[in-house]
């Protein structure tokens, strides 16, 4: 297990306090969430930078990356549904979405290349607007900022359409 990789699965971990923490009622404990959050977030960039930096591009790391953005975006967005800030229906796009083009990348047959791919323009904006809607909507503030989630919420659906469409029909 290389660098780039253990660090990868290191995001998969801090889903654990993430979810705890977002259960909590505490203005305190609910920007540690956050602070959680964005740190989990940023090691999707540190890992990506450290495998190109130190040619530690692995086959397994092509894999494991999306699935833990999966992990980290899916899980929160699924207790912003149970306090009923976003729709289920458009988690529901998402994770559709998530779960075909990851099925998709890893069968050669229907992606017509010969390894697991890794994402493309399209799919590395759709997981920024995700982890940005995810952000602001899991800060404890309220007002503008609320609102200011919910369109990034509904942008990164509509971001998820798109790279979706666009990833098969490449």
């Amino acid at each position: 297990m290389n660098i780039p990789n253990s660090i990868t699965l290191s995001r998969i971990l801090l889903v654990i306090p993430l979810i705890y923490l977002l259960y909590q009622p505490s203005i305190e404990l609910q920007w540690l969430a956050f602070a959680i959050f964005i740190i989990a977030s940023l090691t999707d960039w540190l890992d990506g930078y450290l495998a190109r930096k130190l040619n530690q591009v692995t086959e397994l790391g092509k894999f494991l990356d999306p699935l833990t953005d999966k992990i980290l975006v899916i899980t929160p967005l699924l207790i912003l549904i149970e306090r009923q800030i976003i729709p289920a229906w458009g988690v529901l796009i998402i994770i559709v979405r998530e779960i075909a083009i990851a099925g998709w990348r890893v069968n050669p047959q229907l992606s017509q290349k010969d390894s697991i791919s890794g994402a493309n323009i399209w799919g590395k904006l759709k997981t920024v607007s995700q982890i940005l809607a995810i952000a602001l909507l899991i800060i404890p503030l309220v007002g503008i900022w609320q609102t200011v989630g919910i369109i990034c919420f509904w942008l990164s659906v509509l971001l998820t359409i798109i790279s979706g469409l666009i990833y098969i029909m490449e």
